[in-house]
């Protein structure tokens, strides 16, 4: 086989979906990971000759997840692919408010998805893969919010922020290893998605800096999807990426 096997979660929309989109080709093996299927994405993938999973799956169910992950990379062959990596693109924008003001549920899920869900595939992802002897990259979607304070989104800071910090650890760890996998956690800038569009229509008496994230459409500062994906797959491809734990796709 010479196929690479990609795993992205988060993949039904926004920047994920056109990762994905980016990703199908006849020498990849492309598993999506997300709450819901997406039935162009796999219409596209027949179209293109690429093996395509979708699993339709709430990442905040963590510990099952990683189970899953786990078990399904277990019964792969050894050689059926040449190389790995993981993406871990997901990520949950909790309520726009101070912390004070926060809903338990809604941050804990936003926790859940955005930290605690890396943190087990990528451990369940390097667990099997490691006796494979093949080259293996785990690539976390971060922000530039994890590395700049912002009122009224402490729970999405701090999840962005302990996913570089966890990333730095983890390449220590790889980098102990024969084969260790090369890691990163890229901030991919600032993005026209459903996102941006919670942050500009969030109540301002709440939200201090909303209309910085007006300015941003209005000024034509934030560029598209697949703009985006196209510079991700671009940094995941550089010959030094792992180098640095820490990137964004601007530098």
């Amino acid at each position: 086989m010479t196929q690479h096997l990609y795993i992205l979660t988060g993949a039904s929309r926004g920047l994920g979906l056109a990762m994905a989109e980016q990703l199908l080709s006849g020498n990849h093996f492309v598993l999506c990971i997300s709450r819901n299927t997406n039935a162009a994405l796999a219409s596209r993938a027949a179209r293109l000759d690429t093996k395509l999973e979708q699993w339709p799956l709430d990442l905040e169910h963590t510990v099952e997840a990683a189970a899953m992950l786990g078990q399904w990379l277990s019964n792969r062959k050894t050689g059926m692919f040449t190389g790995a990596t993981l993406i871990n693109n997901a990520g949950v924008l909790p309520r726009i408010g101070p912390l004070s003001a926060s809903d338990p549920i809604d941050l804990s899920r936003a926790l859940r998805v955005g930290l605690e869900a890396p943190l087990l595939l990528t451990a369940a992802f390097l667990r099997v893969t490691d006796p494979w002897g093949i080259p293996r990259k785990v690539l976390n979607i971060s922000s530039g919010l994890g590395r700049r304070a912002l009122a009224a989104q402490a729970g999405y800071c701090a999840v962005k922020a302990g996913m570089d910090h966890f990333t730095r650890c983890l390449a220590l760890d790889e980098a102990l290893k024969p084969n260790g996998a090369k890691v990163c956690s890229l901030a991919p800038g600032v993005i026209d998605t459903d996102m941006q569009l919670q942050l500009r229509h969030a109540d301002a008496s709440a939200f201090p800096d909303q209309k910085n994230f007006i300015d941003l459409k209005v000024n034509g500062q934030l560029a598209s999807p697949v703009e985006t994906a196209s510079h991700v797959r671009a940094y995941l491809a550089r010959p030094d990426f792992g180098r640095d734990p820490i990137g964004d796709v601007r530098d």
